[in-house]
């Protein structure tokens, strides 16, 4: 995997992924341990005061709030919509694929899809009929941000100084005059982002003061997360009652946050799926006989194994976010699960941390950690999942949200869409798998996949342009 060069200059005093000092940083000490205040204050700038940009009991308080919008019985009710846009997107596959096997840029095919998912079932929003290509300013204002930001080097390390320096016009005046074309686009991103999801807001609140018939007009007839959101916001007590401006800033938290690790994960198991035939012919059946020539009902789709099994090792193997940073808040020791060897070369049973300490969380490391998940630990095995996992893996206690992983992390800072992103990816697979035989692109050994804060491919090591090309066959309709 080669690394983004911002990521060469990071200073780092801890990298962790032994599980016992995770689960003390994540869960048990949690309080002595939170993101660091550049990150928090960067995410303001930019997205605005969501959940991304807030900290201890105002981040709880905007999470209690947000809860209740991701839960099953509202994933089942989202199910319809979700298959209504995979659709749309296999029918634009489809008019592509219709001479034949060809490379298409699954890549930018998955990250289309991902957003207009976020946008309809996230925000009651279309960013892209997929049928063709219509510009669009949130839309394109978000596939944009990550790439400028990582542009910018270590000099986005020190963005979140700029609040500092009087108002916000006099602060747009002195980014104006700065030698830095991209810091300036950076800032026009981030206004179209809070204008639309400002514009976007207004519409919801309106058609709530229209009643219900107004509401099941908009795209997402009033059961995308936004509208559940206000909703809830609107009846909450007083002092729980989070402000418009923390509202708005949810939605381009929400957008940025699902949309490029969604279909990093896709195109990622579309790829491992192209790879291994007998994995794709195996999946295509179970998804052939659960479909039985329509849609998959929820419960049977959060229920199938091997489609289960293919995500969770995809996930745990590739996930999308290979490490995260935290800082230490208060001076803490953490405990380790196998000694280590000092400096000194003394033996280690524990670490302690000062306060202020950079913590890198290592995600990939503790996923593959052969101590843990076997000699195996870096082999793509779906079926390590269809039978119990090993002692070693529930002895470690991971202190993941999800399946002994630290792909979602866990605890108060967990990742609080993923149930989300498994119904986006489950669905979308569903759909193509059963649609498309997938093969590998003629040149698949100059694709490569580049560490940032998202995983990446791009097509050869100089390419600075996402994207991987995969051939798709069309396959008959399943007869009955």
């Amino acid at each position: 995997m080669e690394p983004h060069p911002s990521f060469r200059d990071l200073s780092v005093n801890l990298f962790v992924f032994d599980p016992t000092a995770l689960y003390h940083i994540i869960l048990k000490d949690a309080h002595a341990y939170d993101q660091p205040k550049w990150m928090i204050e960067s995410h303001m700038l930019a997205f605005g005061a969501g959940l991304a940009a807030t900290r201890g009991d105002h981040h709880r308080q905007q999470r209690k709030m947000l809860n209740p919008a991701f839960s099953i019985n509202h994933m089942r009710e989202m199910t319809p919509l979700f298959y209504k846009i995979a659709t749309k997107l296999r029918n634009a596959i489809l008019v592509e694929a219709k001479d034949g096997p060809r490379d298409m840029n699954m890549l930018e095919w998955m990250g289309r899809a991902a957003l207009e998912l976020v946008g309809q079932g996230g925000l009651g929003y279309s960013f892209d009929p997929l049928t063709e290509k219509v510009p669009n300013a949130f839309g394109d204002a978000m596939k944009a941000y990550l790439p400028t930001l990582f542009s910018l080097g270590s000099l986005r390390y020190f963005s979140h100084y700029v609040k500092y320096l009087g108002s916000p016009s006099f602060r747009r005046s002195m980014v104006d005059i700065m030698p830095y074309n991209n810091l300036r686009r950076i800032v026009g991103l981030s206004e179209t982002m809070h204008s639309m999801a400002y514009q976007v807001f207004e519409s919801k609140k309106q058609a709530f003061a229209a009643g219900d018939e107004a509401v099941l007009e908009q795209v997402g007839e009033g059961r995308d997360l936004m509208s559940i959101l206000l909703k809830a916001n609107m009846t909450a007590s007083e002092d729980q009652r989070l402000p418009e401006h923390e509202l708005i800033g949810q939605m381009s938290s929400l957008v940025f946050a699902a949309t490029d690790t969604t279909s990093t994960a896709l195109t990622q198991i579309l790829q491992l799926l192209s790879e291994h035939p007998e994995a794709q012919t195996r999946l295509r059946a179970e998804i052939r006989e659960a479909a039985q020539g329509g849609e998959v009902p929820y419960d049977s789709l959060v229920n199938m194994p091997y489609l289960d099994a293919i995500c969770r090792e995809t996930l745990r193997l590739y996930a999308p976010v290979s490490f995260v940073f935290r800082e230490c808040i208060q001076d803490n020791i953490l405990p380790l699960a196998e000694p280590i060897e000092g400096a000194s070369g003394e033996m280690m049973n524990e670490i302690e941390v000062p306060k202020g300490t950079t913590i890198l969380i290592g995600i990939r490391a503790c996923n593959r950690n052969k101590a843990i998940w076997g000699p195996d630990a870096l082999e793509w095995k779906p079926e390590r999942w269809l039978s119990p996992l090993p002692k070693a893996v529930t002895d470690a206690h991971i202190p993941g949200v999800y399946s002994n992983l630290m792909t979602f992390l866990g605890g108060g800072r967990s990742c609080i869409g993923f149930k989300f992103s498994q119904l986006e990816m489950k669905v979308i697979l569903s759909v193509l798998i059963n649609s498309f035989k997938i093969f590998p692109p003629d040149n698949k050994d100059d694709v490569v996949w580049n560490l940032a804060s998202v995983r990446y491919p791009t097509v050869g090591k100089e390419s600075t342009k996402p994207a991987f090309p995969m051939k798709l066959e069309r396959l008959p309709a399943l007869s009955h």
